[in-house]
């Protein structure tokens, strides 16, 4: 489940760079869980009326989940990709899996030397992926916001693992995605007064439906599902594929060249999630 959430996700940083010279960030942000309330709503819409009373005894635990993971994490990311690279944004987003970590560990987890081990490994080999063997020495304003965004997702991922258990996966993603964007709404409509709405042509409303549909219903579901069943450390370790992913998606995608360096760093990537990522041997009794 977190594999297929990374992955769409890094498909997302191709459709999302579509969308920053044609549509403003909040609008991007709010059109796309739109689309994901439509495309969820035919699954969800019966299990949320149900669980209504549900809902609302957790009202502030969905409010809060809601506004880190729909209304302010990708607002963050769509804002700062107007003033930094997709490479510079990838590395940032490396901290994530390390908060995701040190908040199991607040929370009482006990992470153990192979995990801490792997996940180092992990986010050396994305830093050196990103940054081409060399750390930035200044941060842009898009890096900012960048590093924002990264404390928001490993804040909402840390929040999963207290869902209530009464409250259903759908339920929950439906009441998330409204909540989000009704949070996203006063700001929505703030952008359309100052810098005017956008062409709905194809090459908008492709990227916003593939984000919409893919990235925020599925991948929020496979996301939240991992979550539940591993924990945030441990999907936080698979997080790390992303950078990998990208890469491939622009190898593929657009031709370019990996070398050697990618190609080292990802064996480091996919090492350090192998070995973070893994259960230790359990002693019989």
């Amino acid at each position: 489940m977190a594999l297929v959430a990374t992955v769409v996700w890094s498909g997302s940083f191709v459709a999302s760079r579509a969308l920053h010279d044609s549509v403003p960030p909040v609008q991007a942000a709010f059109w796309r869980w739109i689309v994901a309330l439509l495309a969820v709503a035919p699954l969800a819409a019966r299990e949320t009326w149900r669980q209504r009373r549900v809902l609302r005894r957790h009202l502030g635990f969905v409010t809060l989940a809601a506004l880190l993971g729909v209304s302010v994490y990708n607002t963050l990311v769509n804002q700062a990709g107007l003033t930094t690279s997709a490479g510079n944004m990838g590395m940032i987003m490396a901290a994530s899996p390390v908060l995701m970590a040190l908040y199991e560990r607040i929370g009482g987890a006990r992470l153990g030397a192979r995990r801490v081990t792997g996940t180092l490994i992990a986010c050396a080999g994305v830093l050196l992926l990103v940054g081409e063997g060399a750390l930035p020495t200044t941060l842009a304003a898009g890096d900012l916001w960048m590093l924002a965004a990264a404390v928001s997702f490993a804040s909402y991922s840390a929040l999963l693992k207290r869902r209530p258990a009464e409250l259903g996966g759908l339920a929950f993603l439906f009441t998330t995605f409204a909540l989000g964007a009704l949070m996203l709404l006063p700001a929505h409509g703030i952008s359309l007064a100052v810098q005017g709405g956008f062409d709905p042509a194809v090459a908008t409303v492709g990227p916003l439906v593939y984000v919409g549909v893919l990235s925020s219903a599925v991948a929020f579901f496979a996301w939240n599902k991992a979550i539940a069943l591993i924990g945030a450390a441990r999907a936080g370790a698979v997080y790390y594929l992303q950078p990998v992913c990208v890469a491939l998606l622009s190898a593929v995608l657009l031709g370019e060249d990996l070398g050697v360096l990618g190609a080292a760093c990802m064996a480091l990537i996919l090492g350090g999630v192998a070995l973070a990522s893994a259960r230790g041997k359990r002693t019989a009794r």
